[in-house]
């Protein structure tokens, strides 16, 4: 037996590593509910991030500071 880790998404299965097989292979696929999505770089928009701040008025990296000193 051996273990591949995977990501479901939209009906794919991406596996992280590729298995090279000779023959059909039997799968179980066990879905962790409890695992953060992972996150790609297509999954954010430069144009959209622009759109949302259009009216902010002040520093957005003084934010972020301000943010990650309160979380600490």
């Amino acid at each position: 037996m051996k273990t591949i880790a995977a990501t479901y998404y939209n009906g794919h299965l991406k596996l992280e590593k590729p298995l090279i097989t000779k023959n059909p292979i039997k799968v179980q696929v066990t879905f962790d509910e409890d695992a953060k999505p992972h996150l790609n770089l297509s999954d954010f928009s430069f144009l959209e991030g622009q759109d949302l701040l259009k009216d902010f008025k002040g520093s957005f990296s003084d934010e972020v500071i301000e943010e990650r000193r309160s979380a600490l």
